[in-house]
């Protein structure tokens, strides 16, 4: 999968948008938050890639 940083996605289990904070793809890992941001600021968090969809929504919210 070609993920980088400032990716907008989805995860399988959620219908939400997330920001791709890092790749790691040594380990096949990336952090995330959600997007757009909270108001105080969304926590990030490590999920796998093999988690991460790209979907319509996702791609019209990067253009």
């Amino acid at each position: 999968m070609d993920l980088h940083q400032g990716d907008c996605v989805q995860l399988l289990s959620s219908n939400e948008l997330f920001q791709v904070i890092a790749v790691d793809d040594c380990h096949n890992r990336c952090w995330l938050r959600r997007w757009p941001l909270l108001p105080k600021g969304s926590p990030v968090f490590e999920a796998s890639i093999k988690q991460i969809v790209f979907s319509n929504k996702a791609l019209q919210k990067t253009r």
